[in-house]
């Protein structure tokens, strides 16, 4: 009995992490089509809008996901030239990578 007790807590406690991610996922996504949808495509497929501003799908090929972070911290003051400066908080920077994470091909 304590052996399934223990069990149905790891699977609630995994169900948990799944849906944190997933909703970190889908935070990413929705801040990914407001802000960054006008110039890149950031689905799985399709081209960007505008052709220097790379897909999302394809960002890890250029820098390590993860190291974004700090660029997002700071403001992302580089890009194509007609690219806005962002700032994003520390919730939004955790989706948003969750979200190109989540893309990579």
């Amino acid at each position: 009995m304590k052996s399934l007790t223990l069990f149905c807590l790891a699977v609630a406690c995994a169900s948990s992490v799944a849906m944190a991610q997933s909703g970190r996922v889908q935070r990413g996504l929705t801040f990914a089509q407001t802000n960054c949808s006008q110039c890149h495509a950031i689905g799985r497929v399709g081209e960007s809008p505008i052709p220097e501003a790379p897909p999302f799908r394809t960002l890890h090929t250029r820098y390590p996901i993860e190291d974004l972070a700090e660029a997002f911290a700071e403001g992302i003051t580089t890009g194509h030239p007609s690219m806005p400066q962002f700032q994003l908080d520390p919730a939004q920077i955790n989706d948003l990578l969750a979200y190109l994470n989540s893309i990579q091909g």
